[in-house]
């Protein structure tokens, strides 16, 4: 029997941006325009979060910095804009997973590319891996997680590896933290590798790049910068 959904206006996002065409800035797309789809509020509290809008409610009123939008209307506000690469981003956009299962749906039917970028806490559902194309997958490491947080659940990075749609970008802050990334890859089975500097200047992304590119070479992992940082900097919404 199949289910009938609601009407997409009753199903709504908490939303902090929607905005492109632009460039997708880090992973195995990277230079592809894109159009992104920023959701709002987040289970874990890094301390160098560069969105810290969507959560952070010591710093911020979120209700400032939210939209409560229909599906059809983020829908049609991306389908409005050429890209055919959508990246649905946060926050932790599976904290909506029921919705963002619609709007991904909605997506691929109109022709589509959906990636998630999701901190992978959370498992994603059949529904929502049968129409994404990609899981960019950021497991958060002790050195950029927040004390108390629980940044890593073994389930859900099995539940990833699982899709065989998942790619797992790991962000560095410290020498240390490539030592760390070989201990989870390892532990959890994750592949493929992705490295990324933390920074939001382009001076110190580029030679934080330089300082990482060899190590990366010789563990057989990849390499990736912030393409966003290097030609905006730390601009919101580009």
């Amino acid at each position: 029997m199949s289910t009938v959904l609601p009407p997409m206006s009753d199903r709504r996002l908490l939303v902090a941006d929607v905005f492109g065409p632009t460039f997708q800035g880090e992973g195995p797309s990277t230079g592809q325009q894109a159009m992104f789809v920023r959701l709002s509020r987040c289970n874990l509290r890094c301390p160098g979060c560069d969105t810290p809008y969507t959560w952070d409610t010591r710093r911020y009123d979120l209700r400032e910095h939210t939209v409560v939008a229909s599906v059809e209307a983020v829908t049609e506000q991306v389908l409005a804009a050429p890209p055919t690469l959508v990246v649905i981003t946060g926050g932790e956009p599976l904290l909506q997973q029921p919705t963002v299962t619609v709007l991904a749906e909605r997506l691929a039917a109109a022709g589509r590319r959906v990636e998630i970028e999701t901190n992978g806490t959370i498992a994603p559902s059949p529904a929502l891996t049968a129409v994404v194309d990609r899981f960019n997958v950021s497991p958060k490491l002790p050195s950029f997680a927040a004390d108390g947080d629980r940044p890593i659940n073994a389930a859900a990075l099995a539940a990833f590896v699982a899709t065989e749609r998942a790619v797992f970008k790991f962000v560095v802050t410290e020498p240390g933290d490539l030592n760390a990334i070989g201990d989870l890859t390892d532990r959890h089975g994750l592949a493929p590798v992705w490295v990324m500097p933390e920074g939001t200047q382009s001076g110190q992304l580029v030679a934080d790049l330089r300082a990482l590119a060899d190590e990366t070479l010789r563990r057989g992992w990849n390499l990736t910068g912030r393409l966003h940082v290097l030609l905006w900097e730390d601009a919101r919404g580009r």
